[in-house]
C-alpha cells in the first residue's frame, strides 16, 4: 500500500502482473502535481514489469520499470493544458505529450517531448 493522497494502488499496478512497484519519493512528487491540477489525474499506465513492458513497446530501462514514470490520460486540450501545468509547477523536468497521454518520469533531464 503506498502513501499517496490521490492515487491508488489498483491504478499503478502493472497490467501483466499485477505487482506494485513505484517509488514513494515520485508518487509524492506527483500528489504535488494532481494537488495543483484542476482536473484528475487518471493513470493509463503506472508501473511496469520488464516483459509487459516489452509488450507494449516500451524502451529498454524505460523508468516504469523501476516504478518512476506514469502515463496519465490527457483526451482534450483542456485536460492537457491543466495536467502538462501542473506537473511543471511541481518541479518534473522530463515530460512527453503524446494525443492522448502525458508521460511523466522522475529523470533528471530536462526534456519536454513530442
Amino acid at each position: 500500500m503506498n502513501n499517496s493522497i490521490y492515487f491508488s494502488d489498483e491504478e499503478l499496478r502493472c497490467k501483466c502482473c499485477g505487482k506494485v512497484k513505484i517509488n514513494p519519493e515520485f508518487l509524492k512528487k506527483l500528489d504535488v502535481a494532481r494537488s495543483h491540477s484542476k482536473v484528475p489525474y487518471i493513470i493509463t499506465s503506472g508501473y511496469r514489469c520488464s516483459k509487459h513492458n516489452k509488450e507494449v513497446g516500451g524502451k529498454e530501462n524505460s523508468l516504469h520499470t523501476k516504478g518512476e514514470a506514469v502515463d496519465i490520460l490527457t483526451n482534450t486540450d483542456r485536460k492537457r493544458y491543466y495536467v502538462l501545468g501542473s506537473l511543471l509547477s511541481a518541479g518534473f523536468a522530463h515530460i512527453g505529450i503524446a494525443k492522448d497521454f502525458i508521460h511523466v518520469d522522475f529523470s533528471s533531464k530536462k526534456a519536454i517531448w513530442l
